[in-house]
């Protein structure tokens, strides 16, 4: 029986009654864009999150671009952030007229090295975006720390990590705000593609606001060039449901990435490295492995899916040849793109499912 690397059918028939009681809620009332729903989910991801404030956009890459605007980020500022990572963290960097500047990362959590942070700021360095990678948080007051007497801000991107924890904390409560995408395939994954910021400054959040919609407080009254960065009442009214089982959705990725350690204890497989600090949410679970392909050829002989998360280090990205780095420039990052690969890890896959996969892989020669 093939197995998908995530299967959104079956979360959707699992709750699918009340989808489609929310759906049709949203078309009976007849407000679509910004409306009653919205306002609900923003107060609902805010309260979740322990924040005071969320904003509520077209998509998580708006989400990182507007925050990074608001916050004053433009031509002449350096901003620093992973290059292990899904390539709209460096993206909306130079989106805004910024430069991206990385920091290799830690070789047992794939997330920044703290340890390197600071070598890397420099007189032009206004901002720091921390990825919480596949879902892991890593030590945010720690970089606030090293940001605070530089006057740096701190976003953190945690596109997919909500509901992970640090030290008891919500990813996206800690820095300057954080940053959600519900694309699909997130553990809280919308039918389509929005996005969310959460903060506790609500100067900044009141910029977000204005910014989403061309720059209007009033509508037709505009103060500033904005954008149109608006999250429909679907999408809104589908996250809200969703939202309800996230915690138990959560909760049961972390059972299943701890039966596949148990099942790949004693291998030579590099299992998702741990903070003893942070409670992740497995957005994948992703191993390492000089035989890579191999696994990979093995798996999908017998039906079963998965995908490599990344294939090319930021750095090495032809998108950003201009900025000068070249292989070998970060080495832990370099040989993550070539061992990792992710497997299926989500809440319906069953025992036996898992012990199908971990027995392909086990059997992979070294």
């Amino acid at each position: 029986m093939a197995i998908p690397l995530l299967d959104l059918r079956a979360q959707y028939h699992s709750i699918k009654a009340e989808v489609d009681e929310a759906v049709l809620r949203v078309l009976d009332d007849g407000r679509f864009i910004m409306g009653p729903e919205m306002a609900q989910l923003e107060k609902e991801i805010a309260a979740f999150c322990g924040t005071r404030e969320a904003v509520a956009v077209a998509n998580g890459t708006d989400a990182l671009m507007l925050t990074l605007r608001a916050s004053n980020i433009g031509p002449g500022d350096e901003v620093i952030t992973s290059p292990f990572t899904f390539f709209a963290s460096a993206e909306t960097i130079a989106q805004v007229g910024a430069t991206p500047v990385f920091c290799d990362i830690d070789p047992l959590t794939l997330n920044l090295d703290l340890d390197q942070l600071e070598a890397v700021i420099t007189p032009r360095t206004k901002a720091i975006i921390p990825v919480h990678i596949f879902g892991q948080m890593l030590d945010v007051e720690r970089i606030r720390e090293i940001a605070a007497p530089r006057g740096l801000v701190v976003i953190e991107d945690a596109a997919q990590a909500i509901g992970a924890e640090y030290k008891g904390r919500k990813a996206g409560s800690l820095g300057h705000a954080g940053t959600f995408s519900f694309f699909p395939t997130k553990n809280l994954g919308a039918f389509g593609d929005p996005g969310m910021l959460v903060t506790n400054d609500i100067e900044l959040a009141t910029e977000l606001r204005t910014l989403r919609f061309h720059g209007c407080k009033t509508k037709y009254y505009h103060d500033k060039i904005g954008y149109n960065s608006r999250l429909d009442e679907i999408q809104a009214a589908i996250l809200r449901v969703k939202l309800r089982y996230l915690e138990r959705w959560n909760e049961a990725r972390r059972e299943r990435a701890k039966l596949y350690d148990e099942l790949l204890r004693d291998t030579d497989i590099i299992t998702p490295g741990l903070d003893r600090h942070a409670k992740p949410i497995y957005h994948l679970y992703v191993l390492r492995s000089r035989q890579r392909q191999a696994i990979m050829d093995r798996l999908a002989a017998a039906g079963i899916a998965s995908a490599i998360y990344y294939p090319v280090p930021l750095h090495l990205q032809n998108a950003f040849k201009y900025l000068g780095y070249k292989t070998g420039d970060f080495p832990v990052a370099e040989e993550a793109c070539e061992q990792a690969l992710a497997i299926p890890c989500y809440p319906e896959l069953d025992v036996q499912q898992q012990i199908e996969i971990a027995n392909i892989i086990t059997q992979i020669p070294d």
